[in-house]
């Protein structure tokens, strides 16, 4: 057993934000691109390595149990914790609430995720945690990425956009941290966890993501950049698998 798969996962998210410190501006088509390519690798993390991982553990009743318990959870919290989404946000009159609104929003997901690392790595299958933790770390990338662009046109300092990006991991971290301990007690749980995962995943790529950058008349790029995304993630899993 090791942090380092749940370290790397949680890392990536500030990792992505770096890039910040070299873009100055990005064009709204360049912003639906992205988010339709991080919607395509969270789509291959979840169809390509969390669900046939959960079935390999278990079986198919399982996964279908806690992929509808990871999305009933995700629509739950969307419910109860006030936040606003990408494309309402920007239109607040509150600024320092409008910044604390997102971050909440960007970091629900970030708690399955990291649960999923975290249980996966006390599996009794000894490549599972590595694989889970490169699949999601490797979407963490443009979240991070995201964070830090949103909070820089919100006029927040670049490099507290990465701090702040950076932050929203550290909650995957210690999510992490609890799935490890869980995992270790309850092995039986880690299919639910990852399927529990895949389900938040899926729910927030279809009610966020792809919405968001098919808004603007940018659909034929956003959905190339969704297919390169979905085949960027099952090639990067294929080669360092």
């Amino acid at each position: 057993m090791s942090l380092m798969p749940i370290l790397f996962s949680s890392l990536c998210t500030g990792l992505g934000a770096l890039p910040i410190l070299l873009i100055k501006d990005i064009s709204h088509k360049g912003k639906d691109v992205l988010l339709a390519y991080t919607a395509g690798i969270m789509v291959a993390a979840s169809a390509y390595g969390l669900i046939p991982s959960a079935i390999k553990l278990s079986n198919l009743a399982v996964l279908v149990i806690g992929i509808l318990v990871g999305t009933f959870v995700l629509t739950l919290l969307e419910s109860v914790i006030p936040h606003v989404d990408l494309d309402n946000s920007r239109h607040s009159s509150k600024h320092a609430r409008v910044v604390l609104l997102f971050l909440i929003a960007m970091s629900l997901h970030n708690l399955p995720e990291g649960l999923s690392v975290g249980i996966s790595n006390v599996s009794s299958s000894q490549d599972l945690g590595p694989l889970v933790a490169f699949a999601i770390g490797l979407q963490n990338v443009p979240d991070g990425f995201l964070v830090a662009l949103f909070l820089v046109t919100q006029n927040i300092s670049r490099f507290k956009a990465i701090l702040f990006a950076a932050l929203t991991g550290m909650i995957e971290l210690c999510a992490g941290l609890i799935g490890m301990f869980l995992g270790g007690s309850f092995e039986y749980i880690i299919p639910y966890g990852l399927a529990f995962a895949a389900g938040s995943m899926l729910y927030v790529v279809y009610k966020e993501l792809i919405p968001e950058s098919h808004g603007d008349g940018n659909e034929r790029a956003s959905t190339l950049a969704f297919i390169m995304g979905f085949l960027s993630m099952v090639v990067l899993t294929e080669l360092f698998r």
